[in-house]
């Protein structure tokens, strides 16, 4: 078996060097996240160079994990050493899979472990990230080292073993590399405390079974607490993570862009032709779907009503390309258009648009590494795109369908693993749910995010590929239902 396990993590070395040699893709957040470390390196100064000048400005738009990974590769290999970030990347992405098997192989068996390493191995959209200096690889691998640490951390008894801190250090560093990884936290502290109160015997203390849950969440938020205390030291502002549209304090926050930019966004093309264009480059006009325009008025949809709204945001937005500058006048009149189209369509804005941007982060193909069209499915322009968007998609779903699948079969299973040694199963319903969590509590973010980008869904992969193992499980054979304090 080890031949073949050794196999799927050279197959996936292979894969994801392709990526780095042939996909790199270093432009954007990498620059702010590299300018960020090279000048906390040389200058100790946590900022970046706003207009290319050498003058180093201070920020808080970015959490310190990142940077700090960062540096320290820049200390190893070389400042601005991109290409050995990717290698050091690559590496990382070989333990995630690891990890997801061996998780698997805890909760269904060596054959699931075995498949499951080469579905993590060969899937190209967690691969296709260890090319970008981004986060999305490192919170990946802090995601699977929790939930293999709560495995773990059930089988030794519960308790201050090892594998408290190993959760601990896992999630703190996630929330350091981004902040939504706080729903991590927020998933896996109830699962511990229900696990622990699930072990209770009346000799126990309820607040003595909760300690050690209780620990690691300190343990978890303690990394932020420098953090915290340098931005009110250096902008006299309590932010414990970064704000919701990374502005540092002082400037414009797109409010009011926001507001109308949820008035009809959904696809990932809008995301990177208009989105983030916004405040520093020009806003195209054609790049506006139609339903950008719709009547003011649901009593007014008229023709007279469509054009008007069409002259005034083509009357905006060639104000703002005058200088392309987020100025509060112009976010000003973003947000009283905003408010004209939420108060014509409120269901559409409130639960129509969001739902319609979850679904095509979750769906769209995951091409946005890869030198595909933005609008993939125009067929006549460019056939050969189109049909290799759409295999992409429908593995996409097939990952997808498989993750939920497995989840199925094992609640089926009530949650029951086999045991090493064959003695007695185990119950894992705390895992199950405190996994399900993470993939609820971050769509549920989502749905109040104004823009649409499938990498904000590759976190489900992790999980989705460890319950696929559940579709290759071993039979439990005859039931001696427990655990060593079992329910």
């Amino acid at each position: 078996m080890w031949i073949w396990a050794s196999a799927a993590l050279l197959t996936g070395l292979i894969l994801r060097t392709w990526f780095v040699v042939h996909m790199s893709l270093i432009d954007g957040d990498s620059f702010i996240y590299g300018g960020i470390a090279k000048n906390w390196l040389l200058r100790g100064v946590y900022g970046f160079n706003p207009d290319g000048t050498h003058s180093i400005d201070p920020t808080l738009i970015r959490l310190p994990g990142y940077p700090l990974f960062l540096a320290g590769c820049f200390r190893l290999f070389g400042m601005e050493h991109y290409r050995a970030v990717l290698n050091v990347q690559v590496s990382v992405d070989l333990a995630t899979c690891w990890l997801v098997s061996a998780l698997s192989g805890r909760l269904f068996g060596r054959r699931a472990a075995l498949i499951v390493l080469w579905l993590a191995a060969l899937c190209p959209f967690i691969a296709s990230y260890v090319a970008a200096p981004l986060t999305e690889t490192l919170v990946l691998n802090c995601i699977a080292l929790s939930f293999y640490g709560f495995a773990r951390w059930q089988e030794a008894g519960l308790g201050y073993n090892r594998w408290l801190w190993v959760i601990s250090a896992a999630v703190g560093w996630s929330i350091l590399l981004r902040p939504e990884q706080g729903l991590l936290a927020a998933a896996i502290i109830p699962a511990m405390l229900w696990r622990s109160f699930a072990t209770r015997d009346s000799q126990s203390r309820p607040l003595r079974l909760a300690l050690p849950a209780v620990t690691a969440a300190l343990c978890m938020v303690l990394p932020l607490l420098p953090w915290t205390i340098r931005n009110w030291n250096t902008f006299h502002v309590f932010q414990p993570l970064v704000p919701k549209y990374a502005t540092d304090p002082g400037e414009v926050q797109p409010i009011g862009f926001g507001r109308w930019y949820r008035t009809w966004a959904i696809e990932f093309s809008s995301t990177e032709e208009v989105y983030w264009n916004y405040d520093g480059d020009h806003l195209d006009f054609a790049d506006l779907p139609p339903r950008a325009f719709d009547a003011a008025s649901q009593s007014d949809s008229s023709t007279n009503s469509h054009q008007d709204l069409r002259d005034r945001t083509a009357t905006l937005l060639d104000d703002y390309n005058a200088t392309n500058l987020a100025t509060q006048d112009i976010d000003d009149r973003f947000a009283a258009l905003a408010a004209e189209r939420i108060y014509a369509h409120p269901i559409l804005y409130h639960f129509g648009l969001p739902i319609a941007r979850l679904l095509d982060m979750t769906l769209r193909p995951r091409t946005e590494m890869l030198p595909i069209p933005l609008e993939w499915w125009r067929w006549s322009e460019h056939p050969a795109e189109t049909a290799f968007a759409a295999a992409y998609a429908a593995l996409n779903l097939t990952y997808i369908a498989l993750g939920f699948a497995g989840f199925y079969l094992w609640k089926r299973r009530a949650w029951l693993s086999p045991s090493p040694s064959g003695s007695r199963h185990r119950i894992f319903r705390e895992l199950a749910i405190a996994m399900a969590a993470t993939l609820i509590l971050r769509s549920l973010l989502l749905l109040t995010l104004d823009n649409s980008e499938p990498r904000y869904t590759l976190e489900f992969f992790p999980v989705l590929i460890v319950w696929a193992g559940a579709l290759f499980a071993a039979p439990l054979g005859p039931p001696s239902v427990g655990e060593p304090g079992g329910r």
